[in-house]
C-alpha cells in the first residue's frame, strides 16, 4: 500500500529530484504536475489518486491516477483524448472526474484552457509570413570576396589588351600578317565612338551650365547726373599768351592749383574713363640777371 503522508514527509523534508527551492517559493519539474509548486495537494508522488492535463503533437490528453494501480508502473496513468470542441472536452473531463476533490477538477480545467490558448497562437504565427534566419559563413564571404577581385583584375587586364590591340589596328601595324574578322574590329570601334559621343555630350552640359550659372554684371545707378557729366579727370586746353614767357614759375603752380582743388568736389560713382595722352606743351622762359653796382669807397 501506498502511503501519502509518508512519501510527502520525506519529499518535503529531506530531498526530492523534482524539487527546486528559490528565493519565494518551490517549484517542481515532474511533468505530471497541475501548477508547477511543489505543496501537498498539487504533488502527483504524494497523491495516490491524482489527475492532470497534458498536450502531445497538437492534441490534448486528460491524464488520470488511481490508487488500484499503484502496483502496476507501466499502467499507472490511464489516457483519455479530449475533442477539439471546447465544450465537448470540458463535459469530459467533468465526466471522468465526477467524484474527485473539487481541487483537482478546477486546476484540470484552467490547465486545458492555457493549452487550447496557446495551441491557437502557434497556429496563427504558422499561418504569418515567417523570416529564415540563415547564419552567416564569415569563411565563405572571404573567398567569394578574393575570387570577385580576382576577376576585376582579370577583366580591367583583357580590356586593356583588347584597346592595344584595336589602336594597333588603326595604326596598321600588323597589316596582312593576321586574317582578323572585320566584325569584331567594326563593332569595338563602334562602342568606341559610342562612349566618346556620350562623354562630348556630358561636356557640352556642363559648359552650358556654367554658362548660364555665371556672374552677372549690372550698371550701378547713379544719384545725380551732374556728376557723371562733370568734366574731372579730362584734359583742359591751356592758352598761353606772350606774357607767360616773362613770367616766373611760380605762374604755372597757380594755374594748376584750381584744376587739382575742382578735382577733389564730388566724386563719381562711375568708374572713370580712360585717360588719353595730354598734348606736349614745350614751355621756354628767360631769368635776367640785373648787375648790381658796386660802390667803391674810398679813402
Amino acid at each position: 500500500m501506498q502511503h501519502d503522508d509518508v512519501v510527502w514527509s520525506i519529499i518535503n523534508k529531506s530531498f526530492c529530484s523534482y524539487k527546486i527551492n528559490t528565493k519565494t517559493q518551490r517549484l517542481c519539474r515532474n511533468e505530471y504536475n497541475l501548477t508547477g509548486l511543489c505543496n501537498r495537494s498539487s504533488c502527483p508522488l504524494a497523491n495516490s489518486q491524482y489527475a492532470t492535463v497534458r498536450e502531445d503533437k497538437g492534441i490534448i490528453y486528460l491524464y488520470m491516477k488511481t490508487a488500484e494501480r499503484s502496483a502496476f508502473p507501466r499502467k499507472l496513468w490511464s489516457k483519455v483524448k479530449l475533442s477539439r470542441n471546447f465544450e465537448k472536452s470540458i463535459h469530459q473531463i467533468n465526466e471522468n472526474l465526477l467524484y474527485w476533490p473539487g481541487f483537482i477538477k478546477s486546476k484540470c480545467k484552467q490547465r486545458f484552457v492555457k493549452i487550447t490558448q496557446y495551441l491557437i497562437r502557434m497556429r496563427k504565427l504558422k499561418l504569418r509570413r515567417q523570416k529564415l534566419l540563415v547564419p552567416i559563413q564569415r569563411n565563405v564571404e572571404r573567398r567569394e570576396k578574393r575570387r570577385e577581385e580576382k576577376a576585376l583584375i582579370a577583366a580591367r587586364i583583357e580590356k586593356g589588351v583588347e584597346k592595344t590591340l584595336l589602336d594597333r589596328l588603326k595604326q596598321g601595324v600588323y597589316q596582312d600578317l593576321y586574317n582578323i574578322p572585320m566584325t569584331a574590329f567594326e563593332t569595338a570601334q563602334e562602342e568606341n565612338e559610342v562612349e566618346d559621343e556620350v562623354e562630348y555630350q556630358n561636356e557640352m552640359e556642363i559648359e552650358e551650365e556654367l554658362e548660364n550659372e555665371g556672374p552677372e554684371f549690372v550698371a550701378a545707378d547713379s544719384d545725380d547726373e551732374s556728376d557723371i557729366e562733370s568734366d574731372s579727370g579730362q584734359p583742359e586746353d591751356i592758352d598761353l599768351d606772350s606774357s607767360f614767357e616773362s613770367s616766373d614759375g611760380s605762374d604755372i603752380e597757380d594755374i594748376v592749383k584750381p584744376t587739382a582743388r575742382a578735382s577733389k568736389g564730388k566724386k563719381p560713382k562711375t568708374p572713370p574713363p580712360k585717360k588719353g595722352r595730354r598734348p606736349r606743351v614745350e614751355i621756354e622762359y628767360e631769368v635776367e640777371t640785373v648787375s648790381q653796382p658796386i660802390n667803391v669807397s674810398t679813402f
